[in-house]
């Protein structure tokens, strides 16, 4: 799973062995997420419209959206709506302006109800279009200021040529040279007039914004609303758990193939064996609250193990078992038995263990033991000649596959080999009671491999 890259398929793996936590999370996120909602309190926005009259530039109407919101405006809007406690600082952030297309500047304002929503939002607008007005009356210019004082010079300056186009007489004198010169003066100072008139009626028409009718009066909540933040803390709690799956599996460290088992272990891979069963047969033993929590949310089955593979009849089983026994035979002096050593947990590793000692037939005797990985103890040395050990692959690191070979290192058994348990699909694998010969399988806990240590302890 550490190399191997993220595919649908492990997506769907996760969902189908770990729906029950998944679940469990998912109604976690659900909780936070109204648990959330009631500390942020409901929020409704509306919006008002504003029409710019004339031609307007793109970035001139987003100076106009700048200057709808700023703090100006604001401050006039928090004075006319005399709201307790709050003043322009507060609804500076309740409001905002966009430009829209047609010269329409939408300002929009956020409270705590829908009526008052409405009134900001007026009030804005209002504000707005106040302001904007006298911008337009406040130029620096006395002349384009006063478009009526521009227009009596325009008909003072036209009834000054006309006076002196009739004063001047024919010829090339100096005298009508000199009004001819007058007369241009006169009428480039008219062109200069009719200019900023034309200026003034145009930042007059600018000027006269229109609001475009009341706020509509909001009828649901402005986002994020409560089923919106229910529904998000689902769906984030529910990524969470997936990805945490995804990056546990990427940074487990167990061991899958056989060689690197063998090598863990320091010794070689006898065969492997197949353990007929599905979900119960990777089931663990264990007992109590925690393994009682991790069988309900399922998780005391692994999800990142591959399906099982189909296993063929009965006899192939067997013969698989058969082969093991002979070459542990070929490796033990005669009439000498073997410790079977077996990790606590490993369900398919005891079932191949005892299935294994069923088949030897007490020829040689094999005696099974768990043994925790967690601090592993083995029985001290009897009348075996080594150890075995029997674990299914995919569920051990190689720190405490080494933690069990010192362990039976440390009990003075050589260990002779490994035999994986690779569990499959078939049906329930031959009952322990048929036996071809009459050796029964020891099976010993570490409670068991603990008392005979304290026995010969004294403790």
């Amino acid at each position: 799973m550490s190399e191997d890259t993220i595919r649908l398929v492990t997506i769907g793996r996760i969902l189908r062995r770990r729906w029950r936590l998944l679940a469990v999370l998912t109604v976690l996120g659900a909780l936070v997420g109204y648990g959330s909602s009631l500390l942020f309190p409901p929020s409704y926005t509306t919006s008002s419209s504003v029409l710019l009259p004339g031609v307007w530039q793109e970035r001139e109407l987003m100076t106009q959206a700048e200057i709808a919101t700023s703090s100006v405006v604001v401050d006039r809007a928090a004075a006319a709506l005399k709201w307790s406690g709050v003043n322009g600082g507060k609804l500076q952030s309740r409001v905002s302006a966009t430009a829209a297309d047609g010269n329409i500047i939408k300002i929009s304002g956020t409270a705590e109800t829908p009526e008052r929503a409405q009134q900001l939002a007026d009030q804005m607008a209002k504000q707005f279009v106040g302001f904007a007005a006298r911008m337009a009356g406040d130029g620096t210019d006395p002349e384009a200021a006063q478009p009526e004082q521009l227009r009596q010079l325009v008909v003072q300056t036209g009834q000054r040529i006309t006076d002196l186009a009739n004063s001047v007489g024919p010829g090339q004198t100096v005298e009508s040279v000199q009004v001819r010169t007058e007369l241009e003066k006169l009428r480039t100072a008219l062109q200069d007039a009719v200019k900023k008139l034309d200026q003034v009626d145009l930042a007059a028409n600018k000027a006269n914004m229109v609001v475009m009718g009341t706020a509509a009066r909001p009828t649901g909540q402005a986002p994020p609303t409560r089923v919106q933040l229910v529904a998000a803390g689902a769906l984030v709690f529910l990524l969470l758990g997936v990805v945490g799956h995804l990056t546990a599996a990427r940074m487990s460290r167990r061991l899958r193939t056989e060689p690197e088992i063998a090598a863990a272990l320091g010794t070689e891979l006898l065969g492997t064996v197949d353990v007929p069963g599905g979900r119960a047969a990777r089931r663990s033993a264990a007992r109590g609250p925690r393994a009682l929590l991790r069988r309900v949310l399922g998780t005391d089955v692994r999800w990142d193990l591959p399906t099982p593979h189909a296993s063929g009849d009965e006899a192939g089983r067997q013969l698989r078992y058969r082969r093991v026994c002979t070459r542990i035979r070929e490796q033990l002096p005669p009439s000498r038995g073997l410790l079977v050593v077996v990790p606590e947990g490993d369900e398919p590793a005891r079932r191949a263990a005892d299935q294994l000692a069923a088949e030897a037939g007490g020829e040689p005797r094999l005696r099974v033991v768990g043994v925790p990985v967690t601090r592993p103890l083995v029985p001290d040395r009897e009348e075996e000649a080594g150890a075995l050990v029997v674990l299914s692959a995919g569920s051990w690191t190689a720190g405490e596959l080494a933690g069990l070979a010192g362990a039976c290192a440390d009990a003075e058994h050589e260990l002779v080999g490994i035999v994986v348990a690779d569990l499959v699909q078939g049906g329930p694998e031959r009952p322990a009671g048929r036996r071809t010969g009459g050796a029964e399988p020891v099976l010993a806990g570490a409670a068991a491999a603990r008392s005979e240590a304290d026995d010969e302890t004294g403790g």
